[in-house]
């Protein structure tokens, strides 16, 4: 029995045993339960939660609390091996090293009778329900799992680089960086007519004996003399399906255009769509126009269409199993890998000017404080009447209309545009996260090589299309919890304590003030960034703000997101390219009684766990996918510029070294540390910076400097570089590194070491990268 207060009140260390006996996360209702709370006594609660969670023995998230570090209830998790008793031993497939520590062990339970698509094996990718344990056992491990399913399968096939020797075979160099040096001996019978320079598959072949391991070439993917094969080095290495089954197929093939039949007729509506110049499908479609309510004065009708694709591609279908292994689209400058066929994403639910599509439209009506008032959830046919994009529309409204926009400036574009000016002033108020991070994008030739490199400028008619969308996703999220109907949020945890106090410390340096009193909030955040604000340290301050921030993530739990600053939120927008909003779309058809394509009874927060858990996961492999590609177009770009300079921007310090941001191509390379100088260089973590030990030459994130480029490797995308500008000096008075710390000679008079040359390693620094928060 918990050890009780005299009232009755739990002491502090019962709330905190409860609280790590569960498995995941548990609610203040839960144990107020498990321990008899009245009403009356939840403040009291959440105090002493307030103070476990500022102590660091509790993590707070949202509503919810855990164990710091604990792992959620279900997990995607490697196999990565076997215990002294052959029990397979498992980790988690994403997890923080840096903020969390080393990953823990998950032991697997395989029943007598494993259920089909249950049997895994070491290198394997499966979806387990895990269990704490009471205690860690003899091999040090605190959690058991049980398989739900396999997702993959350990790779049995390697991607890489033939060599040609003469007289016939070759040599396979793989692109993976964790095989980096295992080549591989390609026998003459077995390359496949491959030549030197191709991009190939290789299927490991078994072999007897010493040397290198042996392979077949199984496919011929392409030459790296053209660029377009680059993108194919992310699809495979990171294994994105390209080919749908021909199920899929056909199904897709065999699908008919929306009638009016179960819809409400907004043919007549005109609605349009806005998006970027080279967008490869048109999903969503907007329209505003006054309220015409005498009671809502100054407000506005604001519509919002999004394709129909529940129609399509229902629950269990082939379609829907190929979208769901997908996850999402994934975008890569040369191409797009779609979630789903083009006849489903091209075609049938693309809001092409002109044509009957059919489409799910959310109808809100806006008050002149820009808040939303009410929201209803429509199934129509609607008929777009333009498509634009967000210059073009930018310009009409700035007076610069064409030959498109000219006739649809005064019905259309100008209702749009102010009823986005009443919508932002409730999103002002509201005071989301406002970082300023440029994002560049790659503009390639006719013939696949990299033209130029961009920063596309932000204009209004793209924070209106965000905020209208922001208010549909939040719609769909309200109605869905109405209800009480199961479905996946779109959350964004608050930053944890020990990085909200990392970076107290790191502006401190700066002198700028970081007083945490009260909840946490985006608000606080943003007047640091309005104090630095067109200053040099604007570029730094930005960064490390993003830093300190945690990843947006899919869970059928709601804890809100804090970048946007809403206790509820959902993506209902793309259902063409991203499966989250498909399921928000099918549990909305479910809810109001929209007809076919609902959500199946058999959903529930459980089962939608697990499909949040895996498109997670592709997510962050689609957002790693495309910027390896990009990193590998650049270095191709770059590669016959050795021995240039270049300015950029300190973008990453670690006890390695210093990654440097190109300014005019945004490309990252690294300066290892021990080509900085003729002393020792200390690494000051508070001020993300190196101190040298004796001139006290400081290098910190966010200094302009001259480069050198040294190195190319364009298969891996890494660049190393050369530092060529000198460091500032450390102000007197501040905290000094800690000089106990391991640190690295520089010698600038040699050549580096052999590992200090292979430009992939300039790639692993874990803080060389924010993480994103994006809604």
């Amino acid at each position: 029995m918990a050890k009780q207060r005299d009232k009755g009140f739990p002491e502090r260390d019962a709330i905190v045993a409860f609280i790590r006996a569960q498995p995941g996360e548990v609610g203040t209702r839960e144990i107020a339960r498990q321990f008899g709370l009245k009403n009356a006594d939840r403040a009291a609660l959440k105090q002493i939660l307030r103070e476990l969670a500022d102590e660091g023995v509790v993590q707070k998230r949202g509503k919810t609390i855990r164990e710091p570090a604990a792992l959620p209830a279900t997990v995607m998790a490697d196999v990565t091996g076997r215990d002294s008793d052959g029990e397979l031993i498992a980790t988690p497939a994403e997890w923080d090293e840096v903020e969390s520590g080393e990953p823990p062990k998950i032991r697997i339970h395989v029943p007598r009778r494993p259920v089909p698509g249950t049997a895994a094996g070491v290198g394997d990718r499966a979806l387990l329900r895990v269990e704490k344990l009471e205690e860690r056992d003899r091999e040090g491990t605190i959690y058991r799992g049980r398989i739900i399913k396999v997702v993959d399968h350990a790779k049995t096939r390697v991607l890489g680089i033939f060599r040609a020797l003469p007289g016939g075979g070759g040599r396979l160099i793989p692109v993976d960086k964790k095989q980096a040096g295992r080549e591989l001996n390609i026998a003459k019978a077995d390359t496949n007519s491959a030549e030197d320079g191709d991009l190939v598959s290789v299927d490991l072949v078994r072999s007897r004996g010493y040397g290198l391991a042996s392979g077949k070439v199984k496919e011929r993917l392409g030459s790296l003399a053209s660029e377009k094969a680059v993108s194919l080095i992310a699809i495979h290495s990171h294994e994105i399906p390209q080919a749908f089954s021909p199920a899929a197929l056909r199904e897709a093939e065999e699908a008919r255009p929306a009638t009016l039949k179960g819809r409400e007729d907004w043919r007549d509506l005109p609605l349009v769509t806005i998006d970027p110049p080279d967008a490869k499908d048109h999903d969503d479609a907007v329209h505003a126009e006054p309220d015409a309510d005498p009671n809502n004065k100054g407000g506005y009708i604001v519509n919002v269409a999004i394709a129909d694709v529940a129609f399509y591609v229902r629950p269990g279908s082939a379609l829907d199993r190929d979208a769901l292994t997908r996850g999402n689209s994934v975008y890569f400058p040369d191409r797009v890998v779609p979630m789903l066929p083009e006849r489903i994403s091209n075609d049938l639910c693309s809001l092409v000017p002109g044509e009957p599509r059919g489409a799910l439209a959310v109808r809100m009506v806006i008050g002149n404080d820009g808040r939303k008032r009410s929201h209803s959830f429509h199934r129509i046919l609607m008929r777009s009447a333009a498509k634009l994009n967000y210059a073009q529309a930018q310009a009409a409204i700035d007076g610069r209309p064409d030959d498109t926009t000219g006739p649809l400036l005064d019905p259309i574009l100008k209702p749009l545009y102010d009823a986005y000016a009443v919508v932002k002033r409730a999103r002002d108020e509201r005071d989301p996260l406002d970082l300023d991070i440029p994002e560049r994008k790659i503009l390639l030739k006719s013939d696949g090589t990299v033209d130029r490199v961009v920063v596309p400028e932000r204009l209004d008619a793209h924070k209106l299309i965000e905020e209208f969308m922001i208010l549909a996703n939040v719609a769909a999220a309200e109605m869905l919890e109405k209800k009480s109907l199961p479905l996946i949020y779109r959350v964004h945890d608050e930053p944890t304590l020990e990085k909200v106090h990392n970076l107290q410390e790191f502006l401190k340096t700066l002198d700028l003030p970081f007083a945490k009193s009260g909840a946490l909030r985006p608000s606080l955040f943003n007047r640091v960034l309005a104090q630095v604000r067109g200053h040099d340290s604007e570029p730094l301050v930005n960064e490390v703000v993003l830093r300190s921030q945690a990843q947006a993530e899919y869970s059928a739990e709601n804890y809100g997101h804090f970048g946007l600053n809403l206790r509820r939120y959902a993506h209902f927008t793309s259902p063409i390219r991203r499966y989250a909003d498909l399921i928000v779309h099918r549990a909305l058809i479910r809810g109001l009684g929209l007809g076919e394509g609902a959500l199946p009874e058999t959903e529930t927060v459980e089962t939608l766990t697990e499909v949040a858990a895996q498109i997670s996961v592709t997510e962050r492999r689609a957002m790693k996918a495309e910027r390896e590609t990009a990193d590998r177009l650049i270095a191709h770009f770059l590669a016959d510029r050795i021995g240039a300079t270049f300015q950029g921007r300190i973008s990453g310090v670690t006890r390695a070294g210093l990654f440097v941001k190109l300014s005019d191509t945004g490309a990252d390379g690294l300066i290892p540390i021990r080509t900085l100088g003729t002393e020792y260089f200390n690494y000051d973590e508070t001020r993300h910076a190196l101190v040298g030990s004796r001139s006290g030459a400081m290098h910190r994130l966010g200094d302009v400097v001259d480069v050198r480029l040294v190195e190319a490797a364009p298969v891996a995308g890494a660049l190393r570089f050369e530092l060529l500008s000198e460091g500032s000096v450390a102000p007197r008075g501040r905290k000094r590194p800690d000089a106990s710390r391991p640190q690295a000679k520089a010698h600038p008079g040699r050549s580096p070491r052999k590992k200090d040359r292979k430009p992939d390693k300039a790639r692993s620094g874990k803080s060389k990268k924010g993480k994103s928060w994006k809604p």
